[in-house]
């Protein structure tokens, strides 16, 4: 049986070859294997100068100094240390943090939960190009707003924040700004500095890294503290204690060295791949884009297609491994919040796919999935 067309590197990618070689160095007992904390033989020594090693190659992607690079389990761990971490120490400066409704469910269901401690949270309504108004924004801050987290890029929609002047509108009223950036790297342009950013979510396997490994950007400044969420052993400057996954890390580290060297081309050649897709079911009736592809990156399109049942296209394409949403909230019969949060009727989201390219993806597979999407929808049709 042939493995299906893979257009879901929205939900993960797969490890870049480069950087599974580069992991398996640092399995083995052949290899740099050891505990980094381990600074009473050479062998800790060496796994410690890769950890560090790669700690400055995420660093330099960013525009960051490598002392700024918080190590984490992925973008989930790192989003809980930036919100719940940051409003828990700053609990004396202000209760208030203001997020989306249209954020990851590792941002939302951690707001929710300093809902539930006490801490007053305001939920912004995007646009209908799934973006938040830098207005909007400044119309709900406060002055015990101390928190202000939005997301680099829609994980659904692949809509873009003008970071930079949601930034602003953070620091005018004295705020701290946070962004998931899971999505982002090696697709848009992130210098924190340029950018103001002072905490930053990453993730290792949306950028064809390993799973269970990201890393939280915290800038230095003394006025911004995070109370840690897992203790024991004071690791990465007492914020995340644990000991340190070092093939993880260097694969890490190596995806995002092949993020700022390929980053641009990769999305160049995959913005070709999605208007060849687009322009193949531009034909089709009854196909709405949800996606505004002049604010967001090339490599998600979410369509919806009247006449069918989200879930019963999604059958019909077994050849295809695609999303009905965020692959978080892909057990869900209900329809994406996201897509509802933009304003998509509730019947048109029903019917909504997300179609996400990658590295990897070619024009034939390109071609051989218009040619069963169009297959697929005519036959449901009837």
């Amino acid at each position: 049986m042939n493995a299906p067309i893979y257009l879901d590197y929205a939900a993960t990618t797969p490890v870049d070859p480069r950087v599974a070689e580069v992991m398996a160095r640092h399995l083995t007992l052949d290899g740099i294997f050891a505990n980094p904390a381990s600074r009473s033989h050479m062998p800790g020594w060496q796994a410690e100068q890769v950890v560090e090693g790669a700690r400055r190659q995420v660093a330099d992607l960013i525009g960051a100094d490598p002392r700024e690079i918080v190590w984490t389990s992925g973008a989930t761990e790192a989003d809980n240390l930036a919100l719940i971490g940051f409003m828990r120490a700053n609990r004396a400066r202000g209760m208030h943090l203001v997020t989306s409704t249209i954020e990851h469910k590792a941002i939302i269901d951690t707001a929710r939960a300093l809902e539930a401690e006490g801490f007053e949270v305001t939920w912004l309504e995007p646009g209908h190009d799934g973006r938040i108004a830098p207005a909007r924004l400044a119309a709900a801050m406060r002055d015990d707003t101390v928190l202000v987290s939005l997301m680099a890029v829609n994980n659904e929609l692949g809509s873009i924040n003008d970071l930079a002047a949601l930034s602003a509108v953070v620091h005018a009223r004295d705020a701290v700004f946070h962004v998931d950036a899971a999505q982002a790297v090696g697709r848009i342009p992130l210098d924190v500095v340029e950018l103001g950013i002072d905490l930053m979510s990453l993730s290792g396997h949306k950028v064809y890294g390993p799973k269970g490994v990201g890393a939280l950007y915290v800038k230095r400044s003394p006025d911004i503290r995070l109370e840690a969420l897992i203790h024991g052993g004071g690791h990465e400057r007492g914020m995340r204690s644990g000991t340190l996954p070092t093939h993880q890390i260097a694969g890490m580290g190596e995806a995002f060295v092949l993020a700022e060297s390929e980053g641009e081309a990769d999305q160049t050649r995959i913005a070709a791949l999605a208007e060849r897709f687009l322009a193949g079911l531009d034909d089709l009736e009854g196909v709405h884009r949800n996606t505004d592809v002049t604010v967001a990156v090339p490599n998600i399109v979410n369509l919806s297609f009247d006449g069918v049942d989200g879930e019963s296209l999604l059958m019909a394409l077994r050849g295809i491994a695609v999303s009905t949403g965020s692959a978080c909230n892909s057990a869900s019969v209900e329809p994406s919040y996201v897509l509802q949060g933009i304003g998509v009727p509730r019947s048109r989201a029903l019917t909504a796919l997300r179609f996400s390219f990658g590295r990897f993806t070619t024009e034939a597979e390109i071609d051989a999935a218009i040619a069963d999407i169009r297959h697929a929808i005519t036959t449901l049709r009837g």
